[in-house]
């Protein structure tokens, strides 16, 4: 099984994140300001990753990058998500760039897999859940960083 694990970041968490996860799955790892749109299309299993920023934007190479989404061919492709945010200091939009991350792929035609439970977080809102779950893996680095190890194991797990 072909694995790209696709994902942006500025301060190395994600990217570490990302590469934790490549490691499981036997994937690729990609920064998605080198992505091309064949990289969205041209594995079995996509996966996407980006931290939130400031009230649920999502990480500035991202911005493009769901430009790439728009291009690619992703009807039917397996995809499961993964997201970095603050629970503590931004409650309101906790893991919003997930959240996006969900609806443009799920524009294409993507088959999103790897939904977890919200239980062991607490924030106010967030538009990464839906049906009462996160739409992927949800870290935080900041006030819950000793549980991510085990998250990561658990979920690649689960999309595998």
């Amino acid at each position: 099984m072909t694995v790209h694990v696709i994902y942006g970041s500025d301060s190395g968490r994600t990217k570490a994140a990302a590469g934790k996860i490549a490691a499981k799955l036997n994937g690729k790892v990609i920064n998605i300001s080198d992505a091309t749109a064949a990289d969205f299309e041209n594995c079995d299993l996509l996966v996407l990753g980006s931290p939130t920023y400031g009230e649920g934007d999502l990480q500035p190479d991202w911005e493009t990058g769901v430009d790439l989404i728009a291009e690619a061919d992703l009807a039917g492709k397996k995809v499961a998500l993964f997201g970095l945010g603050d629970q503590n200091t931004y409650p309101d939009s906790f893991v919003d760039a997930m959240g996006t991350l969900f609806d443009a792929v799920t524009e294409k035609g993507a088959e999103v897999v790897g939904f977890t439970d919200t239980k062991g977080y607490e924030f106010e809102g967030s538009t990464a859940v839906r049906d009462g779950q996160f739409v992927g893996l949800v870290l935080d680095q900041d006030n819950q960083a000793g549980k991510s190890e085990k998250r990561i194991a658990s979920w690649t797990s689960q999309i595998l």
